[in-house]
């Protein structure tokens, strides 16, 4: 269906839509859709990327093209797929005693906030949604959507652990979120914008222009921003608010089906987000390393997509690498050493600047 006729039907079918009203309606939809698929896709492929690269790691086999029963695609690439249809058509419990409407709203709340952080996220010099003045400050707004989500889920269960995990994970996400946003004020502090497309054009010129190279402080800024965004999405070996062996599955305890894909769905749109963010911050964006070649804007796409992959990787290796940690080590980094080593650039980047700028 063409875009003529897909307006022509909607006219006809919504009469009390027309001209500047339905423009508005299809500007918003279309959009919508597409960073549906752009989020749904994305965990398609990092599920299975995951699971791959933690058979490497344990050297075992991982999804291959066999399983029991079951036909998996070439090298497994359709167990995603069969996960995913297998959710769908699962049977969605809700608990007798659980707050019914807090219970059905808080995994769709945890969703939105990664959704809508998405928009302002520059995937090519052309290629962004909404390119605000304000872009890196409305995405560590938004983001801090899905901590409400995180409480409903909890309380809303009338289970105790699953209110543990989710007092526990909100306040994970809260602490580790003053380090990473502390650490992007370097960013701006060169920078002098909150633009990400304004942050990427500061970085233009190759490999050694962009700000993670640009001072020792930039650098430890960047390394401060990956370990707190790791903690953000509750990945290893920050997982505590999911923590198996104490808290049985932590906040989403008593969800079942489509609604409990709708965490983990989420948990990969973050990891989209978080790391989109450090790429546009510290590591030129859609720029590309070499000097004045394969700038193009086809290729500027593929340059912020690869570097995005190389972070998500990182994520993996640590996952496999580190044990999880006790909640007392886990606000300890944070509190004691992330926080204080975050300030200390500020001032840092400042002076490096005036010196050296």
């Amino acid at each position: 269906m063409s875009v003529d006729l897909l307006y022509d039907w909607l006219n006809e079918s919504i009469p009390f839509l027309s001209g500047n009203s339905l423009l508005l309606l299809l500007a918003i939809v279309i959009p919508a859709i597409l960073l549906f698929l752009v989020i749904a896709v994305n965990a398609i492929v990092l599920v299975y990327a995951e699971r791959k690269v933690s058979a490497f790691m344990q050297d075992r086999v991982g999804p291959m093209g066999q399983g029991v029963g079951l036909h998996a695609g070439k090298w497994g690439m359709l167990q995603t797929v069969a996960d995913a249809l297998k959710l769908i058509s699962k049977e969605d419990i809700i608990p007798r005693l659980a707050d019914r409407k807090l219970f059905i709203m808080a995994p769709f709340v945890i969703f939105v906030g990664a959704f809508i952080a998405v928009i302002a996220l520059p995937f090519g010099e052309t290629l962004i949604v909404a390119d605000m003045n304000i872009g890196i400050f409305y995405i560590l707004a938004v983001s801090s959507f899905g901590v409400i989500g995180l409480i409903l889920a909890g309380w809303s269960s009338n289970n105790k652990w699953s209110l543990y995990g989710g007092m526990r994970s909100a306040a994970q996400i809260i602490s580790y979120e003053i380090p990473a946003g502390l650490s992007l004020v370097t960013v701006i502090m060169l920078t002098g914008t909150l633009s990400m497309q304004g942050i990427i054009q500061y970085q233009s010129g190759g490999l050694f222009d962009w700000i993670v190279f640009s001072s020792p402080f930039s650098f430890i800024a960047f390394i401060i921003y990956f370990i707190a965004a790791i903690a953000e999405t509750n990945r290893t070996p920050f997982d505590i608010p999911e923590a198996e062996s104490e808290l049985v599955g932590g906040f989403h305890t008593e969800y079942s089906g489509m609604r409990w894909s709708f965490f983990f769905l989420s948990e990969y749109a973050n990891m989209l987000v978080v790391n989109g963010v450090a790429v546009a911050a510290f590591l030129g964006g859609w720029q590309s390393p070499i000097p004045g070649y394969l700038n193009s804007p086809g290729w500027g796409v593929f340059w912020f997509i690869s570097k995005i992959l190389v972070l998500v990787f990182v994520m993996m290796w640590v996952r496999w690498t580190f044990p999880r940690l006790r909640v007392d080590q886990l606000m300890d980094i944070c509190w004691k050493y992330l926080l204080p080593i975050a300030l200390f650039n500020i001032f840092g980047v400042g002076i490096w600047t005036l010196i050296f700028g």
